[in-house]
């Protein structure tokens, strides 16, 4: 397994002390409530006020300055204190944020990632053990009868629907800079399929980013029409359009450019297949690229992360997809990835890694004896 050298670190030896060990599984025991708790500090303004405080503030002061009762103060500062986001001087009985209280606040990532879990994955979470079972989202039933979420995403309740496309833009947007640089200054990239394009952000960026680019986006034909919508009257939507296709439907041919095909891109895209499902679409990329085309296949791999708290997140959002997404993708090592690539006819070509928020690009081309 290729790992990281900080994942090297984390996972193959134990770190943890008996007593250690011991408090982390009672941690996991009540993690549920341990989020809740937090979510409500952070919601309710409680951990904000304690940052913003000159040397802490005591219960009543906290009451006061949120509208809380005393019940409901004593509750979330005594948890809190257990789950190590505030401290408490004994004498004064001042309470104070720590630094995990600091990041819970600060973090972008941690304040995407709180949402996604409450408005997206809380409820649905309690199939998993169905979910992966069936090899189907039972968890997503209580947002509607769809066969994967995606198919529902323009009928998620507003807050789910807000959530998702956050963690969803949060996690590719920060990767933006540097990719642009690579397919357009690197590889000299005019035009490019966007498959699995969404709301049309990355096809801005490019027609943004490059005069010459032409963008076409394949994704599922209610998802053209929000990106229509989206992209509508904005600078070089002009050299955006748009093609539905189903490509769970593996019937469903990537139909070929009318001119050259410079590049395919798949942002955060191959995450949401299996890998029979995965091969198939890559094979059917295959066919419409030359010798001189490239796919540039952008993912968050978890193995390859600079940091374990990195790839903590990446392997806890393969729940969401095991639970709600679809039931049976996930976010994939370098491993498996390379695997699908091969079986498809292509080759890698190179890796470019700790692109924004910790992604990688894998760029291919086809293997010398299928050109």
């Amino acid at each position: 397994m290729h790992l990281s050298k900080s994942l090297r670190e984390a996972y193959t030896d134990e770190h943890l002390s008996a007593r250690e060990a011991q408090r982390l599984a009672e941690f996991i025991a009540w993690g549920p409530a341990v989020f809740q708790a937090s979510r409500l500090m952070l919601k309710w303004g409680i951990l904000e006020k304690l940052r913003d405080s000159d040397g802490g503030m005591t219960r009543s002061e906290v009451c006061q300055a949120t509208g809380l009762s005393d019940y409901a103060a004593k509750c979330l500062l005594e948890a809190s204190l257990s789950i190590g986001l505030v401290s408490v001087n004994a004498e004064s009985n001042r309470y104070d944020l720590t630094k995990t209280g600091w990041f819970l606040i600060n973090d972008p990532a941690t304040r995407v990632n709180i949402d996604f879990v409450n408005d997206v994955n809380y409820e649905g979470w309690f199939h998993l053990g169905e979910s992966l079972r069936e090899g189907k989202p039972e968890g997503l039933r209580h947002f509607g009868p769809w066969k994967t979420i995606y198919e529902g995403l323009s009928s998620l309740p507003e807050d789910a629907r807000r959530s998702w496309f956050a963690f969803d833009h949060f996690y590719s947007d920060s990767s933006f800079p540097e990719a642009l640089s690579i397919v357009f200054d690197t590889h000299h990239v005019k035009s490019l399929y966007d498959v699995g394009g969404n709301t049309g952000k990355w096809a801005l960026q490019c027609v943004g980013y490059s005069k010459e680019a032409e963008v076409t986006v394949l994704d599922l034909p209610q998802q053209i029409k929000l990106m229509r919508e989206n992209i509508k009257g904005k600078e070089g939507s002009e050299r955006i359009h748009g093609i539905g296709i189903d490509l769970l439907d593996a019937q469903a041919a990537i139909p070929p450019h009318e001119g050259n095909l410079d590049a395919l891109w798949m942002s955060q895209f191959l995450d949401c297949f299996s890998m029979p499902q995965i091969v198939s679409i890559l094979e059917r990329a295959a066919k419409v690229m030359t010798g001189s085309t490239r796919l540039f296949i952008m993912e968050t791999l978890w193995d390859r992360q600079r940091f374990e708290p990195a790839s903590l997140c990446l392997t806890m959002t393969s729940l969401y997809f095991a639970a709600l997404a679809n039931g049976n993708s996930k976010m994939y090592n370098t491993e498996d990835m390379e695997q699908c690539i091969d079986k498809a006819g292509l080759e890698v070509e190179h890796i470019y890694d700790h692109l924004g928020q910790g992604h990688s690009i894998i760029v291919c081309k086809k293997k010398q004896q299928e050109i």
